[in-house]
């Protein structure tokens, strides 16, 4: 098409250009939002079977990796794995309809990945929450953390952990560990590959989902989810 048009001289050119913006501001400007969403809707579904491509070839990691801790059936129908951050609002509410879930649906098993994106305290958090799965309290500082209302800083982390029945001494020596830093870039570079851009961001079993989601959504996402197949 580049040679096409340079048969037209700047003349020519600027006039056909003329009739075509006429032609869509004046005469069809629907033809160019049809066009737009036409575009979106394309871009949008592109996107769609990239990020479920992506869940096909990375299920191991996203729904089985040892290094990521679980809660629930360790062999379930379903399986929910979330990205969150300790400081997101939207996922302190997912958190509440997630156990509820975990109370009720006993074929589910719910994965906790990491996705710290809201700054140094979100980071400093995940690690420790990791570290702290050594000690067995990973549920329980997770909770706790989530049960926060306010920003946290670093203090407010290891005052929470101690809360939660940490040992926090202990748990500072243990992150030193580099092997979480590495845990948590895993998590995110998973996260980043999948194209989650914020958090919540909830995967389950095939399917997935961007946003909070409240205890109906994932009740109805969970029993489609069953009707299909395990990961």
């Amino acid at each position: 098409s580049g040679h096409a048009a340079q048969s037209f001289n700047d003349d020519q050119r600027k006039e056909i250009e003329g009739i075509i913006y006429e032609y869509i501001t004046q005469k069809n400007p629907d033809a160019l939002e049809a066009g737009l969403m036409n575009l979106q809707k394309r871009k949008q579904g592109e996107a769609e079977s990239k990020i479920k491509e992506k869940i096909g070839t990375e299920k191991q990691k996203i729904f089985n990796d040892p290094d990521t801790p679980f809660a629930g059936n360790p062999k379930p129908a379903v399986t929910v794995t979330w990205f969150y951050d300790y400081q997101c609002g939207y996922c302190k509410s997912s958190e509440d309809a997630l156990g509820k879930i975990l109370k009720e649906e006993k074929d589910v098993k719910v994965v906790y990945k990491q996705f710290p994106v809201l700054g140094p305290s979100s980071m400093e958090a995940a690690k420790a929450v990791l570290a702290s799965a050594k000690q067995g309290k990973f549920l329980a500082f997770h909770s706790a953390l989530m049960g926060k209302k306010e920003h946290l800083t670093s203090d407010s982390i290891y005052q929470t952990a101690k809360q939660a029945g940490v040992d926090v001494e202990k748990l500072k020596k243990e992150m030193a560990d580099k092997k979480y830093d590495e845990a948590l870039s895993e998590m995110v570079r998973l996260g980043q590959d999948l194209g989650v851009q914020g958090t919540p961001f909830f995967v389950i079993n095939d399917s997935y989902s961007p946003g909070a989601l409240q205890y109906g959504d994932l009740k109805t996402m969970i029993a489609e989810a069953r009707k299909g197949k395990a990961p």
